[in-house]
């Protein structure tokens, strides 16, 4: 059980380590000299973010079964290839689920 004071106590800290996260870019990043590296990181961070999250849900897959395995890796292709040709995440993304889904109740 968690007395009031406690209760006060988490809910001042949790406070403050919320404010300190909101107002850290604010203090860190008002240089003119860091506009470069912001300018990086908004180039970057996406891509590297959306490589990551692909290659994490293909990694499972392939690593439980051969099954499961060349379906989610043809509609991974397929997805690559329509994103490369349309430059449409939308297009490439339903496209991609509609041949995963098809494939995965065909095989």
């Amino acid at each position: 059980m968690v007395s009031v004071t406690q209760a006060l106590v988490m809910t001042f800290v949790m406070g403050a380590v919320i404010f300190f996260c909101r107002v850290f870019p604010f203090l860190f990043f008002r240089k003119k000299t860091s506009e470069t590296f912001l300018s990086l990181v908004e180039k970057t961070a996406p891509p590297v973010a959306m490589t990551v999250l692909a290659f994490n849900a293909i990694s499972g897959p392939i690593k439980d079964n051969i099954h499961i395995s060349i379906p989610v890796l043809i509609a991974s292709a397929f997805t690559a290839l329509v994103h490369l040709w349309k430059r449409n995440p939308l297009i490439s993304i339903i496209g991609g689920t509609a041949v995963y889904m098809v494939l995965s109740r065909v095989m």
